[in-house]
Order: C-alpha cells, then structure tokens, then sequence
C-alpha cells in the first residue's frame, strides 16, 4: 500500500510540474498586461519601467522559475488588474466554486444514482422510458442554455428564486458560506441544478448500464437460486459491484465540476473561481490564469489519488492482487 501511494505522489509531483510549465507558457502569448494596465496612452518609458517591476523583462527560463518556486510557497504573485495577491484571490473566491460545486456533485449523486437503479430494475416500466428519454436532454444541452432557461422560468416569469450572485454569506474564520443563509440557499439552488444536471444524467446512464450488466452476471443467479430476496440481490450484492466503476467517473466528474463551473458561474455571475478566470483572460492577467490551471489540476490530482485509495475498500479484488504481486 504504501509503495503504491508513494508512487503516486511523485506521479502526481511530475504532473504538476508539467501543468505549470504549460500554463506559464502558453499564457505568455495570450496578450501583453503592460498595454492593458497603462492603456493606449502610456509612454514608451513607463511600458519599459512598468514591464521591468514586473520582471516581465527577463528571460522565460528566469520568469518560470521565480513563478515555480514561488508557488510551491503558495505565492503567485501580484494581478495585474487588480494589483492585489493571487493567492488573496483565490482565497475569497475559492469558497464560492467549492460550495457550488460540491452542492452540484451531492445532487447529481443523490439523484443519479437512485434513478440509474430505478430504471436498471423497472427497464420496461413507462416511467424508467420516459426518464431515459429526459436524460438525453440533460446530456445534449449546452449548460449556458439550461441556466438561461432556469432564469427565465423561475425568476423572471415565476419570480420564485433570484437569477444572480450569491446571495447572503456569513464568515466563519477565513471561510465564507451561504449555506447558513436562507437568502444564500436560494441563490445556490439555481446554478447547482444547472452545474449538476449534465453530471446527474451521466451517472444515471452508467449506473443503469453497470447495475444491467452485473444482474446478468453467474454470481447473481446463484444468489436468486439460494432464495435471497430482491432486496438483498439488488442492493446487497448487485449495487455495491455496481458502484466500483461509478466511483471513477463520479471522482472525475467532481474535479469537472469544479473545473468547468466556468459557464455556470458566468452565467448567474457567481464569484467564484470561474468568474475570477473568464475576467483574468479578458485583461491578460496572467498570474491568476496560471493559478488558477495549477489549482485545477491540483484539485485533479487529489481526487485521482483518492479515487485510487477507495478502490482498496471497495473492491477486494484489487487488495488480492497486490498482495499477490508483492510475493
């Protein structure tokens, strides 16, 4: 066990030296932050003052490694836009992207998977029919569509939920929540539907075509000819197999979620993370675009890693053959 989280954390150091390197070069050409903080007006003098405070004067090998050595220290530097420390930045609008992204990723998993059962047990039933044909909608629309559809529904014409911000947050420490709010509960319930309704229909559809596939499986025709009820069948056996392979995706699909809340947060302009990027690509500034891409694959790489430890419990198999291959 321990050799095998060992080799993950260097996996996981490598690739994010790699994430760094990529983000810190590509960004170098996506606009000059000199002409967008001084304007059209500026002299050539200032630009070249300007640009050598900055460091922006020096050569890419020398600029990479004070923004690699600075962020291990978690220190990105100053924005260029707002002249104020990335990581102070982060630090306000971090808790905003991990509230509405873990509220998305609790409602795509508390509904996807009782539904995916649902229609895997009721597979001919008219209802698991009609909620099939429903989850092709949540795949096939754009999620700014399905967050402009919701404003109108229920905030225009129903006037029911607010249709931007946050909301009410109270601060607890450094960490500031809506959830302890009723007017910030309302502001969430609209764009964690949107952020989870792509990701509920998915797991749907898998947990059904998994929960499918075991039921045909030897061990589960033993288990009905020793006379165990359904309920032990289907729940007791057939979904906690069914739940290794779902485990990968839902994993996956919650570094997703937290990295393409990008649409959601635009949209109901929810200052989080996302909006933070989209207004740091508009100006070039690219401390916080680089931040943000580490911070991304960051998220990834923990989530991967933790996917990988929960397999050990959840699936013996996998503890059997490690065992195996270490005598």
């Amino acid at each position: 066990m321990l050799p095998f989280v060992v080799r993950r954390v260097a996996q996981a150091v490598l690739v994010m030296m790699v994430v760094a390197f990529i983000a810190f070069a590509l960004f170098q050409y996506v606009g000059d932050p000199v002409l967008s903080m001084l304007g059209q007006d500026a002299t050539p003098a200032q630009r070249e003052e300007l640009r050598r405070d900055l460091g922006l004067d020096d050569p890419f090998h020398a600029q990479f490694a004070r923004f690699l050595g600075n962020a291990v220290q978690g220190d990105f530097g100053l924005s260029y836009r707002q002249g104020r420390k990335v990581s102070t930045l982060i630090r306000e609008r971090f808790p905003a992207t991990l509230e509405l992204s873990f509220a998305a990723a609790l409602l795509a998993l508390a509904l996807g998977i009782p539904l995916g059962v649902y229609t895997a047990l009721r597979r001919r039933g008219f209802v698991s029919n009609l909620l099939l044909a429903g989850s092709l909608v949540g795949v096939s629309l754009p999620t700014f569509l399905i967050g402009i559809f919701l404003i109108l529904l229920f905030a225009v014409v129903l006037g029911w939920l607010p249709s931007y911000g946050r909301g009410e947050t109270i601060a607890l420490g450094g960490w500031s929540t809506g959830l302890l709010t009723r007017d910030g509960l309302a502001h969430l319930i609209l764009p964690a539907i949107t952020l989870a309704l792509f990701q509920m229909t998915l797991i749907m559809r898998l947990v059904r075509a998994e929960m499918l596939e075991v039921l045909r499986t030897d061990y589960i025709r033993f288990a009905r000819a020793r006379g165990l009820p359904d309920r032990v069948v289907h729940f007791g056996h057939a979904l906690k197999n069914t739940l290794v392979p779902v485990i990968t995706i839902a994993g996956l699909q919650l570094g997703g979620i937290i990295a393409f809340a990008i649409v959601t947060e635009t949209v109901f302009q929810w200052p989080g993370m996302g909006l933070l990027f989209i207004q740091a690509v508009h100006f070039a500034d690219i401390p916080v675009m680089a931040a943000y891409l580490c911070l991304i694959a960051l998220v990834f790489v923990v989530i991967n890693l933790a996917v990988d430890l929960l397999y050990f419990a959840v699936d013996p198999r996998l503890r059997i053959e490690r065992a195996a291959a270490a005598h």
